[in-house]
């Protein structure tokens, strides 16, 4: 069982595997698939999600084997949150790291995900899977999840 509040007393570092994985909010949005401008380097966002992805709950299909599968998944540590500059602004991690609380909405806080959920926050539902797409229609999939 996890602690009451236990990202308000501890950092990132000190989390265990358990308290990691149970801080993020499950919204899918590092999921989906992010075009990068090679002129500006200005990153957009799509609504097509990875081929891991299930768009009707935002969890991943395999995430045990994720990495295996697709080459350029990543795996999110504190380490790394300053360099994923393109992580969405409310990623929970994002958040604590940066001495930020949590959302209102999320399920650590609400107790369950349907104020996400109902208040759009997460990709469930609002997603094309990458298999069912052709690759070079990609850039008419740009999407404003803000």
């Amino acid at each position: 069982m996890l602690q009451k509040d236990f990202w308000k007393k501890k950092k990132l570092e000190d989390f265990s595997k358990k308290e990691w994985e149970a801080l993020c909010d499950r919204c899918g949005e590092c999921c989906v698939v992010k075009l990068e401008d090679v002129d500006t380097s200005k990153i957009y966002y799509t609504n097509v999600s990875c081929k891991l992805l299930c768009t009707k709950t935002a969890n991943c299909k395999n995430y045990a084997n994720r990495k295996k599968i697709v080459k350029d998944c990543f795996t999110l540590s504190y380490k790394n949150l300053d360099a994923l500059d393109w992580m969405p602004s409310t990623c929970s991690y994002k958040l604590i790291h940066e001495g930020k609380k949590l959302p209102s909405w999320h399920y650590l806080i609400e107790g369950n995900f349907t104020k996400m959920i109902n208040q759009k926050k997460c990709v469930r539902n609002r997603v094309i899977n990458e298999k069912n797409i052709r690759k070079k229609d990609i850039h008419n999939y740009i999407y404003n999840w803000e």
